[in-house]
């Protein structure tokens, strides 16, 4: 379902607990982008791995591969803050609150 807000394409999805997104996700692709970058990137230390490569350098790469799937995540943390959260505290529905407590306490671990 797609339909424009705020002159943005919306799309509209119902969730389990049927309530409907109503907001714009503007950097959806770039979300997209950055995780299929760090999947390339992980493919690579995999390799690197299965050819015995130097365990520091190994390391080293899988360091940025986390910072990548970790900046992913801050993406998607402010865009549900900016969005999300807002539409749920006009709507009262302080449940999303706790749901983005439990989504950070699990993300920083």
């Amino acid at each position: 379902m797609e339909e424009e807000l705020y002159g943005q394409e919306v799309h509209l999805k119902e969730h389990e607990d049927d309530h409907i997104h109503k907001h714009p996700h503007p950097n959806v692709k770039a979300v997209s982008n950055r995780l299929a970058k760090a999947i390339g990137h992980l493919e690579k230390v995999k390799r690197m791995v299965d050819n015995g490569e130097d365990c520091s350098q190994v390391l080293i790469q899988l360091a940025a591969v986390r910072s990548a799937i970790n900046n992913a995540g801050k993406v998607i943390l402010s865009e549900h803050i900016n969005h999300c959260i807002i539409d749920a505290v006009q709507e009262n529905d302080f449940r999303k609150i706790d749901e983005l407590n439990e989504a950070i306490r699990q993300f920083v671990k």
